[in-house]
């Protein structure tokens, strides 16, 4: 058993990490932003004790010392898992709201354990494919995305514009993440995880379809009927099942393979088409709401796009992969659950 901090735990990603850890044996103490979300994760389990699962709240990761106090723990912590990310409602200023808040959030937390937390040895960090890819060379169907790739995005590119913004502070945080690994060479090692699309079934509470995460969005509004004219294109062509993702997230910290790497956390490629295709399929009760086989949108670019190397997941974690058929029923399922 590992006593382990998750940050951001009543995220999509972060509640499927907290579901597989306490499921593997784990004790954890979850980061939220309130009490009543914190309350909110402990009934969702009350056969766990306070020493199986607990909560400390940080309203604010941007904050300067903001997991000062959360960081420590009795019995202290052995792994930290950040999932969170900045919170805001709107966007008014690319680095005040996007930049500075994802690059602090990520380097205060890695300041704070090695001032109070020396038991930590392992470190694993939700990061992006939006780190990874090159936004400049479009569907780019000769190249092959892997760990090697970075996005090349300047701090001049980066406040022209919020999609800019997002995706720079993806890569700068992650960066960030690095450079303090090799400068302050702290007691710990670290993972990162860099996701494209996630999609999955939600196993948080949603106070309403209005909060899901946007990846899921795509799906939802096609079981509502927003799609029937004309499918939506895709915001990017590459997917992974969050329970997968979850899982990698726990690996990271069980095996020591995992440790300094990268892990670009991808199960392969899909156009919006195919999860039209894939709903009609397996829930013929929405046909009447669903776009057909003559419906416009939704394809892969002409000429193609970009292929994928998840080899190093598969041999340092040792993951297998759910199919993208298994993903969308299941995702389905779960909306219907929450009233869709």
């Amino acid at each position: 058993m590992t006593r382990v901090l998750l940050t951001g735990g009543s995220g999509f990603i972060a509640a499927h990490v907290l579901d597989i850890l306490l499921k593997r044996g784990h004790s954890v103490v979850t980061t939220v932003r309130s009490y009543e979300k914190g309350e909110k994760i402990k009934a969702a389990y009350p056969d766990m004790s306070s020493d199986q699962l607990d909560f400390a709240i940080v309203e604010d990761i941007a904050r300067e010392g903001a997991f000062a106090k959360a960081v420590v723990s009795d019995p202290p912590f052995q792994a930290v898992i950040h999932t969170a990310s900045p919170f805001h409602f709107q966007v008014t200023d690319v680095k005040k709201d996007l930049l500075d808040p994802a690059i602090k959030g990520t380097t205060g937390l890695l300041q704070s354990i090695v001032k109070n937390a020396p038991s930590v040895k392992r470190v694993v960090i939700t990061s992006s494919f939006s780190s990874i890819v090159n936004p400049y060379k479009g569907s780019w169907p000769e190249h092959t995305y892997s760990e090697e790739d970075w996005n090349p995005i300047t701090r001049e590119q980066a406040i022209e514009s919020v999609p800019n913004g997002y995706r720079a502070s993806k890569t700068f945080a992650e960066r960030a993440a690095w450079d303090f690994v090799e400068q302050e060479k702290p007691n710990f090692t670290i993972a990162t995880m860099c996701p494209p699309q996630v999609i999955g079934p939600v196993v948080h509470h949603l106070n309403s379809l209005d909060n899901l995460n946007t990846s899921n969005q795509i799906i939802r509004d096609m079981i509502q009927g927003k799609a029937k004219d004309k499918i939506p294109p895709n915001g990017t062509f590459t997917w992974v099942d969050v329970r997968d993702l979850a899982l990698c997230h726990v690996l990271a910290i069980e095996k020591a393979e995992a440790s300094n790497k990268r892990f670009f956390v991808v199960a392969g490629c899909f156009n919006n088409r195919e999860i039209a295709e894939i709903v009609r399929k397996q829930y013929p009760e929405y046909k009447g709401v669903l776009p057909t086989a003559e419906t416009p949108g939704g394809d892969y670019p002409d000429g193609g796009v970009y292929k994928v190397d998840n080899s190093r997941v598969q041999d340092a974690l040792g993951v297998e992969w759910r199919s993208i058929e298994d993903c969308v029923r299941d995702t389905v399922k779960s909306l219907q659950a929450v009233g869709a």
